[in-house]
């Protein structure tokens, strides 16, 4: 089962009138922070309330949508379901919500860092493993598990363990598949609430992976997808990590309780698209999950936005370099 939340910001400009500014100079929604700010988010209600009744009619399962941590940035949650229905909804959703603005002289992206002096806009993914019967896989299992040297502190089971053991050790790897723009990887910055480390814990937002909940609702939170993730791609990664880390009984390292973005002794996530290429171009476990037609396109794709940018003078070259030199 997945459950994803993607964050996004909205503009007061309609997208032809952003398209007209080069995007540049845009106003944000909310001329302030607004992370559960009441207020704020009641003068917005005329988008999100817009946007939350046009996806119930449609039958999506929405649960609610908050104000976030960065100026005019919002985030809409889902009720998690299934893998490829989730995908299916996520897509969806994201166009909805570019649609319903439009409708409204709004615009809203998806950017994983549309500012680099504010929040960036995540895809958190929880993930859980359940029987076809229904049951919760994730928790510790007390009826066969009544030694109390076998009992988990954090009250996982070893398949969770092994799960996000799986996680963890394809997290560099996978990256493309979690953050497939050059725009991703300006999102990975200390103290920003997007992890930079691949470290887990119980409820430590400062690292890759936070563990949550309890009973049959424990689960595991990958911090690490940007909203600009392609769903199907990302899930796709989740599983196919996790279920490497069950195939080969891969434990992961113990909790890590300290602040992540200070951390010395935690592997990193990777911090440009370009090390993102070398490390999927590298990848056996990528290739032994996905096979090497679908490892060949992801390949293909980064490439080729690698090199668009490079084909592409921006402005901040020209306002750096265009006098001083």
């Amino acid at each position: 089962m997945i459950g994803s939340e993607v964050e996004f910001f909205l503009f007061k400009q309609g997208y032809d009138d952003a398209h007209a500014l080069g995007y540049r100079d845009l106003t944000t929604n909310s001329p302030y922070l607004e992370d559960y700010h009441i207020l704020q988010t009641t003068k917005e209600e005329d988008v999100l309330g817009a946007i939350r009744r046009g996806l119930a009619r449609a039958g999506m399962p929405v649960e609610f949508s908050k104000g976030e941590a960065g100026r005019g940035q919002h985030e809409l949650n889902l009720t998690y379901q299934r893998a490829v229905e989730m995908a299916d909804i996520s897509l969806v959703f994201k166009n909805a919500v570019k649609e319903i603005a439009h409708s409204l002289d709004k615009s809203a992206t998806f950017m994983a860092k549309p500012f680099f002096d504010d929040a960036g806009s995540s895809c958190h993914i929880h993930s859980s493993l359940w029987s076809t019967d229904g049951r919760a896989l994730m928790p510790e299992d007390h009826d066969h598990d009544d030694d109390a040297a076998n009992h988990d502190p954090h009250h996982m089971s070893e398949l969770f363990r092994w799960y996000l053991g799986g996680l963890m050790a394809t997290a560099r790897e996978f990256s493309l598949l979690f953050a497939p723009t050059i725009n991703s990887y300006k999102r990975f910055q200390p103290g920003s609430w997007a992890p930079t480390g691949i470290g887990w814990d119980v409820d430590n937002r400062t690292l890759g992976f936070r563990v949550v909940g309890h009973g049959n609702g424990i689960r595991v939170e990958s911090r690490i997808p940007g909203a600009d993730a392609n769903a199907y791609h990302a899930f796709a990664a989740t599983i196919a990590g996790g279920l490497y880390g069950i195939s080969n009984e891969i434990d992961p390292p113990e909790p890590y309780h300290a602040n992540g973005y200070t951390a010395t002794d935690l592997t990193r996530i990777p911090s440009t698209f370009v090390e993102a290429i070398d490390l999927w171009r590298d990848s056996e476990i990528a290739v032994e999950c996905f096979g090497e037609d679908v490892h060949h396109h992801v390949l293909v794709h980064a490439e080729s936005e690698w090199r668009a940018f490079n084909n592409t003078v921006t402005d901040w070259e020209r306002a750096r370099y265009f006098e001083r030199i």
